[in-house]
């Protein structure tokens, strides 16, 4: 069986962009009983459209139902779980036993994928859901190639699923109480405020003015002591899928389109054609931490982001194309740009990585203009490329 490329989708418009970029399928949330309670998610009509839309055009849409959930959970699952089966979802991805088993009974035809969250390590829990009815593990964070290996050797009957890029839990495969502790937001019913990528700081005891403040250091390198780097393995590929790994996951449902058509289309292009030097710059155009390899290929303690919450990417986002002709596209505006400036086409195609100067730039009402600065205005402008609707405009910064 063909390697799987899974992607997020946390609104309709993220999953056309997950399936353009070349996603064999999407894993989306509900307005209920999804981990990402803060991304744009699904109704239960916009999930319906997205399982008729994916299955148009050959692919498949998972469903999160990953909350840990409370007994006043559970009759609203039952229904839900109904639902997803009469609307054809390909899976409902699943971390809960009691959710499980309500998947099983009231939606036995259903496929039900474990969730991460429920810290798949060795293969004897794996073995445990496979004869339970599972059809996939998605394994834990904390698991080399080699153990991975292990548990497709002992438990060939399951697919394995397991992430290949995005941010990492500081705590162990997303069992966090931290954000409720500090915010009253359990990370567990979706709701995590990601206190672990906070700059921390200590305080005098006797000080009671703000100059009492001090920040924590660690080795000189800064205060964000729980903050985790992301994980990165396309260069190792080839490893997980030797392992017996049949989906490469991608972490991110409340990330940008512009971040998941640059990540997804470099790790489509890396499943095509392998790692190379083009497949490593793209993924420093997208906002992102340190890369780290994690757990993959064996015992790691250079996990943690030390310098700040967040880098930004060697790029940035300038449009969304959404038609073309006679020499020009047109262009919704994401980030200002004007006449003179060099953008760079991101695309699943042959324009990907072609440079181009805008030599002229018209607005929505016609008029010429040499400031591009309206956000979400339809700008015409020259391009010696025939690029299509779903291609993304983006410009190198300077270094």
């Amino acid at each position: 069986m063909k390697t799987e490329l899974l992607a997020p989708a946390g609104n309709f418009s993220k999953l056309k962009t997950a399936f353009y970029f070349g996603a064999d399928a999407a894993y989306i949330g509900g307005k209920e009983f999804s981990l990402r309670s803060f991304a744009d998610n699904f109704t239960r009509e916009e999930m319906n459209a997205a399982v008729d839309y994916a299955h148009g055009l050959g692919k498949k849409v998972y469903v999160t139902v990953n909350v840990f959930a409370k007994n006043s959970d559970l009759a609203l699952l039952n229904d839900y779980f109904a639902y997803l089966q009469e609307i054809g979802a390909d899976a409902a991805i699943v971390s809960d036993a009691g959710a499980f088993s309500s998947a099983r009974k009231h939606a036995p035809r259903l496929q039900v994928h474990i969730s991460t969250q429920a810290n798949l390590t060795n293969k004897y829990a794996v073995k445990f859901f496979a004869d339970a009815g599972a059809t996939r593990a998605i394994l834990a964070r904390e698991l080399s190639v080699d153990e991975i290996a292990e548990i497709h050797d002992f438990v060939p009957e399951i697919e394995l699923e397991t992430f290949v890029h995005g941010a990492m839990c500081i705590s162990y495969s997303g069992r966090c109480l931290l954000s409720d502790y500090l915010a009253h937001r359990p990370s567990n019913r979706g709701e995590c405020v990601q206190a672990c990528r906070w700059n921390y700081q200590i305080r005098k005891k006797d000080a009671l003015s703000d100059s009492g403040w001090l920040d924590l250091e660690e080795d000189g390198r800064g205060a964000f002591i729980l903050n985790s780097k992301d994980l990165n393995m396309s260069e190792h590929l080839g490893l997980l899928e030797k392992a017996g790994v049949s989906s490469f996951k991608i972490e991110g449902r409340m990330k940008s389109e512009y971040y998941l058509a640059t990540v997804i289309n470099a790790y489509r292009r890396c499943m095509d054609g392998g790692f190379d030097k083009v497949v490593a710059r793209e993924l420093l155009t997208a906002a992102h931490r340190d890369y780290t390899t994690a757990y993959n290929l064996g015992d790691n303690g250079d996990t943690v982001n030390y310098t700040d919450s967040q880098a930004k990417g060697d790029c940035d986002y300038i449009a969304n194309v959404t038609g073309a002709e006679n020499g020009a596209i047109y262009a919704e505006m994401r980030g200002r740009f004007g006449k003179g400036d060099v953008l760079e086409v991101l695309s699943p195609g042959g324009n990907f990585g072609k440079s181009f100067t805008v030599e002229s730039a018209y607005n929505s009402a016609g008029e010429e203009v040499e400031d591009c600065k309206l956000v979400q205005e339809i700008y015409k402008i020259n391009c010696p490329y025939s690029l299509g609707a779903g291609d993304i405009l983006r410009r190198r910064k300077k270094i």
